[in-house]
């Protein structure tokens, strides 16, 4: 019997991410992947600059960022008939009319899916993570001590033992149904086949931005975008079941031909690379743990794609569960830590599954019912200004979102983003717990990490920082208590006993 910290099943961004993020923190994990490899295709693209904040902590950041070279050009998305019809929206013209540089140091991305698994692959293993494709989760079975799990590999079964079970295997996940965990929302909106082929565009779209069609034609519903691979386009079509349409009814030849129509190239001869169905769905599981299981990306929540939101909620989940099972695993927290992570992520699961039905509407569906649908959500304010509240937070007041760019400091949100004389406030964050405070707090934080072990840095303003505006909201003898994920966790004013008050605070958060 193989014996680790953690089993994770889905090497897609979510189990990747989980698992590199965790072989970081020295947890022993174990990944499997029932495909033979990373994803062939770009799939999800585009990186935030909240994801692209993660992957900094991982060291990864400037390589995502190197097989992403379109990102420093531009993003534009399009509704249209074709490439050259007529266009009926134009809903992005540049990247810029996203600039978050105030509120971060880190900025967008735009690799894909392809191209970004293997860098997630290569740190995770680096670090000491045990990942197996073409490897297969055959049961698992939990107590209060942990999870039982078979594998198969080649025809041979192996059990594996692990304290903790994270779910990564997509959007119809067995571990999530043998859980008996139902899901919530409309399910199903469209269908569509995939297409990745390589062709000579010429100018027809751009060819150094990020240049995303939608395109709603008289013979078809789709989309086409260009990749980080020069000369290699993603296309998709509507697959309509409901006629009684079926993968078998698009064979290559009116693949071809509706590229075709699509691109306004009556004579071009695409190379098809790939092809596949899919479904275009929106829903979330009602409960992202049950024990020691916890859903991640897909396993928790199907998003339409239309915002780019999924892959980056999965890389979040990833390291948002990871650091927590890190902290119970070196006895730092206690389990009541764990409870967080599905008060924290889920509320953002619905925040983007709403949003993104919102855009296939605008973008796809025009006649997509959403009268039961929650509001749409700033994406900016979704991507930097969302706040988490859970038992691993400090916080008195209700608010949900704020302007990233007018960072409040207040617990729950992202801790402000400040110029330092070395870069930025966030490069003392990712590597455990930071206590940003006002003279007087250096003593009391030293003696707290010497009893805890816990990995509590403390940064001083006026010494390591500077905040005239007092954005971190520290008063004349106050401190910010900053979470491994660069969360504010707890922040004050003076307070009579510093130490004995920082303690507290850490047992609280921390479920000790």
């Amino acid at each position: 019997m193989e014996r680790v910290d953690v089993l994770v099943v889905g090497a897609g961004l979510g189990g990747l991410s989980a698992s590199m993020f965790l072989a970081i923190e020295g947890v022993r994990v174990l990944t499997v992947e029932r495909h033979p490899g990373t994803a062939l295709h770009p799939r999800a693209s585009g990186q935030t600059p909240r994801t692209m904040e993660l992957y900094r902590f991982a060291g990864i950041d400037h390589e995502v960022l190197g097989v992403s070279k379109r990102a420093s050009q531009g993003l534009r998305i399009t509704v249209s008939s074709s490439l050259q019809g007529p266009v009926f929206h134009r809903i992005v013209e540049d990247l810029g009319e996203f600039d978050l540089s105030p509120a971060t140091a880190a900025p967008w991305g735009m690799a894909g899916q392809d191209v970004v698994e293997p860098i997630l692959l290569e740190r995770a293993r680096k670090a000491g993570a045990d990942v197996r494709f073409s490897t297969e989760l055959v049961s698992f079975e939990q107590d209060d001590d942990g999870v039982t799990a078979v594998v198969r590999s080649g025809g041979e079964e192996t059990t594996v033992r692990a304290s903790y079970l994270v779910a990564a295997d997509g959007g119809r996940s067995r571990i999530r149904e043998a859980l008996g965990v139902p899901t919530t929302g409309p399910g199903a909106i469209a269908h569509s086949i995939g297409v990745v082929f390589d062709a000579d565009l010429g100018d027809h779209l751009e060819r150094d931005v990020t240049d995303l069609y939608y395109l709603q034609n008289q013979e078809f519903t789709g989309a086409l975008t260009n990749t980080d691979t020069p000369g290699r386009y993603v296309f998709a079509v509507d697959l309509h079941p409901e006629r009684g349409e079926s993968r078998d009814d698009f064979p290559q030849e009116r693949l071809v031909r509706l590229i075709r129509i699509a691109t306004d190239l009556p004579g071009l001869q695409p190379e098809i690379r790939w092809t596949g169905a899919w479904e275009m769905a929106a829903r979330i599981a009602e409960r992202f743990s049950v024990g020691r299981v916890f859903l991640v990306g897909d396993a928790a929540k199907v998003t339409p794609p239309t915002g780019g939101m999924g892959g980056n909620t999965a890389v979040g989940d990833g390291h948002d569960i990871a650091w927590k099972i890190a902290a119970v695993v070196r006895g730092d927290a206690g389990p009541g830590l764990l409870d967080s992570y599905e008060a924290e992520r889920k509320p953002i699961a619905e925040m983007v599954v709403g949003t993104s039905l919102h855009n296939a509407k605008e973008r796809m569906f025009p006649d997509l019912d959403l009268s039961g649908a929650p509001e749409p959500v700033d994406q900016v304010a979704l991507t930097l200004g969302f706040r988490y509240r859970s038992g691993a937070v400090l916080a008195d007041d209700d608010d949900r979102l704020e302007n990233p760019v007018e960072p409040s400091g207040r617990p729950g949100f992202r801790a402000p983003h400040l110029p330092t004389a070395t870069g930025s406030t966030w490069d003392f964050l990712g590597h455990g717990w930071v206590l940003f405070g006002t003279a007087g707090w250096r003593e009391p934080a030293e003696a707290v990490r010497a009893e805890t072990g816990i990995a509590l840095a403390y940064r001083e303003r006026g010494t390591d920082f500077d905040d005239p505006g007092d954005v971190f909201g520290l008063g004349d003898g106050g401190a910010s208590l900053v979470r491994p994920d660069g969360i504010v966790a707890w922040r004050a004013g003076e307070v009579a006993d510093p130490a004995g008050t920082l303690w507290d605070v850490l047992a609280r958060v921390l479920s000790r």
